[in-house]
């Protein structure tokens, strides 16, 4: 039976604010500990080519020593030792430790519930014209992650559509929230299209694709792949 245009505004609301109460809990709480691990070994990585490169190896010997004793105090779940060298390699003349340090304290942050404080730091990542372009982008999806439920969505428009393309690597993440956006304007044509081509693009996270497919066949878009087709393409 279909509903009538009021019951599918009223479901359509509904699915919205599921929608936006699952993505703050997804990164968190099903694979954040995974994400932030990786981005922060890169990032670390980063911070070591620096390192490696840097003539002023002494400082960069001791950066890299403070850097280390930060994350076995963060392996032994002691946060307040850390606190203190994060602090100081977050003002750091090397790009890669500046950076690491300041994803950390926003992960800290986070624990902490300080939604605010953790979107200030990785807004200033963001900015940061000395950061790679890769971690910048990074820095502000989980910016506009953390402020998405008081933004209005004309801002997270102007904010993710240019992150929401195909050939980014943020497509996944940016195009979900910037569809959800286009709903809450009322752009309900867009935010189908948009949904429907994230379910079916293979570069996308399961999870989100699986979403997303939900989302798209409630604004009438058939995002379903064929299994056989799906896995012929992976």
């Amino acid at each position: 039976m279909a509903l009538s245009p009021q019951s599918n505004d009223a479901f359509l609301r509904e699915v919205d604010e599921e929608l936006r109460k699952d993505q703050a809990l997804h990164i968190w709480q099903n694979y954040g500990r995974w994400i932030i691990v990786a981005v922060i070994a890169a990032l670390v990585a980063f911070g070591g080519f620096l390192y490696w490169q840097s003539h002023n190896e002494g400082q960069r010997a001791a950066e890299g020593d403070k850097y280390a004793a930060v994350f076995k105090a963060l392996g032994e779940n002691k946060p307040q030792l850390a606190e203190a060298s994060l602090k100081e390699l977050a003002g750091s003349g090397t790009a890669g430790f500046s950076a690491s340090a300041r994803f950390t304290q926003a992960t800290l942050l986070l624990q902490k519930n300080d939604l605010k404080g953790a979107a200030a730091l990785m807004g200033a990542i963001a900015a940061d014209t000395k950061v790679p372009q890769e971690f910048r982008d990074l820095a502000l999806i989980r910016q506009t992650m953390v402020e998405y439920d008081t933004m209005k969505p004309d801002a997270v428009v102007a904010r993710l559509r240019p992150l929401a393309v195909k050939d980014s690597p943020w497509y996944g993440s940016a195009g979900e929230m910037l569809a959800g956006a286009y709903l809450r304007q009322g752009k309900r044509a867009d935010a189908g299209k948009l949904y429907g081509e994230i379910a079916k693009d293979e570069g996308v996270p399961r999870s989100i694709r699986q979403r997303a497919v939900q989302m798209a066949g409630v604004l009438g878009v058939d995002a379903i792949v064929d299994e056989g087709e799906d896995k012929k393409a992976q």
